[in-house]
This record gives C-alpha cells, structure tokens and sequence, in this order.
C-alpha cells in the first residue's frame, strides 16, 4: 500500500513547520491557522505570558471545544435515534428496516 502522506508547510507563531500528513494541504494550513489564532488570542488577553504557556492554554482550549462538540454529536446522535424509534411503529412495515421473515 502507497503512503500518500505530504508535507506541507505551515507557520504558527513566526516559526515555520513542515508537516507530513494524509490531509490535503488546505485542512492541514486551516488547521494550523486555527492554533496560530488561539496562541495568539491568549497572548493579547494575557498581556505577558511565555508562549509555550500560551501554546498549552490553546491546546487546552482546542481540546476543550472538540470533547464539547463530541458530546453535543453524541446528544444529537441518541435524539435522533429516540425520533426515528418512535417514528418506526407509524410507518408501513416495508418501510421499518425490520426483517420480516424473522416473524
């Protein structure tokens, strides 16, 4: 199997990356963007603070936001499958995904 890894180049913090990845060039950059915009957001807020801190407090913040984005999918995911539980018993028995020949 071919790795189809790249390297693409990024900058965070005045400080260049080159970065091998599976991600097209484009996700990888946002991404980096995305750290560079929060590292550099903490350190307007905080007035003097050493930028590995800073970059720790983003790290946080990041992983903050994506376990409370992964639970907000797992409450989306249960309520949509508690609706299509109780919609199931209105709809035509071909249509309820059930197998008939179990009966």
């Amino acid at each position: 199997m071919m790795d189809q890894r790249t390297v693409v180049k990024v900058r965070i913090m005045g400080d260049d990356y080159a970065l091998r990845t599976e991600a097209s060039p484009e996700h990888t950059k946002a991404v980096a963007e995305h750290v560079d915009k929060t590292i550099r957001a903490i350190l307007h807020g905080s007035g003097t603070m050493e930028t590995q801190k800073a970059a720790i407090l983003a790290a946080l913040q990041i992983t903050d936001d994506l376990f409370r984005e992964r639970a907000a999918m797992d409450d989306l995911t249960s309520d949509i499958k508690q609706l299509a539980a109780e919609i199931r018993p209105l709809l035509p028995p071909a249509k309820r995904g059930e197998d008939l020949g179990a009966a």
